[in-house]
């Protein structure tokens, strides 16, 4: 017995093999464009700033350039400036993101619920996402001045202050100024995306709970906060990415100061590359904080992969 080859298969094999290597190397054509476009503007600009945590590289020495091999992270680790930074950074994002998470939970949660104008709400609640960090950094600095600002009048009619002061300038309260602007700046991201799980929550387990006789925290801990985990620990891991290397309302606002006390990672990074010129130490200081940042990402990954399985 014997076996006969498609027709259709034999035509192909016999396709020159340039047009066969054309027709094999069409989806790769076809992506090529992205592929080099984010090998251009990512992975290249990667490695040269790692290969700067290795080299001795200072825009006002002529003669730097040479390889010096872990010689900045030796520096580093007697660096006091990094680790006043680096407390500083795990106080501005921890705070950070647990106020941003807190009032965008609250209002994912009322704009969940419907009532006449809500569109004209949701637009006004997700308007400070729409504003330029460096613009929010300027007017919050605006407003917590003394002179033009009605902030430190306001805590002083409070109470809160013994007379009315610009606390960017205190070295024990300057810290709340850009926390405080990096909160209503960020509100909006975790509104929008806790408000789009909020609205694929089912309807009719709310329904039946409430037939149950389950009250509102009942359903907000045995409903909500279930389908919301995933949602969260994803959202909650990119906001502390982000507002790790997020230095453009400490460096508008204070400048790392009042004695460094608002100096964060990225603030310092930015300090050593565009004030003092020393790019290689900066980037050594950038590949610590990446590797932090990946270990951190890596452990939210891992806790979203078991709330899911658990589902």
């Amino acid at each position: 017995m014997t076996i006969t080859a498609d027709p259709l298969e034999t035509r192909r094999d016999r396709r020159p093999w340039l047009r066969r290597l054309a027709d094999a190397s069409e989806p790769y054509l076809y992506s090529a464009p992205s592929l080099i476009l984010i090998i251009a503007v990512m992975l290249v600009p990667l490695v040269v700033g790692v290969s700067y945590a290795f080299r001795d590289i200072q825009l006002l020495n002529p003669f730097s350039g040479g390889f010096v091999g872990i010689e900045h992270f030796r520096e580093l680790a007697q660096d006091k400036a990094f680790y006043g930074a680096l407390k500083n950074t795990l106080w501005w994002t921890g705070a950070s993101v647990i106020l941003q998470f807190i009032f965008g939970l609250i209002l994912a949660l009322l704009l969940d619920k419907p009532f006449w104008g809500r569109g004209v709400i949701q637009a006004l609640v997700f308007l400070p996402w729409a504003v330029p960090s460096f613009l929010a950094g300027l007017n919050w600095a605006w407003l917590f001045n003394p002179v033009i600002g009605p902030i430190p009048h306001w805590l002083f009619a409070l109470g809160l202050m013994s007379a009315p002061g610009n606390i960017l300038s205190d070295p024990q309260y300057a810290m709340w100024g850009p926390i405080i602007a990096n909160v209503w700046w960020g509100i909006p991201f975790f509104a929008i995306t806790l408000l789009a799980a909020l609205q694929a929550i089912p309807r009719d387990l709310y329904e039946a709970a409430s037939i149950d006789g389950a009250g509102w925290f009942q359903r907000f801990w045995s409903i909500t906060l279930p389908f919301l985990a995933p949602t969260i620990a994803i959202t909650v891991m990119l906001r502390t990415v982000w507002i790790s290397n997020f230095a453009d309302l400490i460096v508008v606002m204070t400048g790392g100061g009042p004695a460094d006390r608002t100096q964060i990672v990225a603030s310092y990074i930015f300090t050593q590359a565009f004030k003092r010129l020393d790019f290689g130490y900066a980037s050594a200081i950038a590949l610590v904080l990446l590797v932090l940042l990946l270990a951190y990402s890596m452990l939210i990954i891992l806790l979203r992969q078991s709330l899911l399985s658990k589902d």
